[in-house]
């Protein structure tokens, strides 16, 4: 099972036994890590992993699990 938590003022944390790709389905070299911290902010000089950079600009993000709206049937 993969667990992704977003975290407050952070990253999104990935845990678990998953796959990160690239936009060409390239795949990214984890080290056999099976929790990494992606990116939420845009400031990492390590994208998509986070490097810390959210805490030095301010980056706030407040965040609360909600409800998604059912899907549309597709017609």
């Amino acid at each position: 099972m993969v667990k992704i938590t977003v975290t407050k003022n952070g990253p999104l944390r990935v845990e678990g036994d998953f796959a990160l790709l690239d936009p060409e389905g390239g795949q990214y070299g984890l080290g056999e890590r099976k929790a990494v911290s992606l990116c939420r902010c845009g400031f990492s000089e390590n994208k998509p992993f986070c490097d810390g950079s959210h805490a030095r600009h301010g980056f706030q993000s407040q965040v609360q699990a909600l409800e998604l709206p059912p899907l549309k049937a597709k017609a």
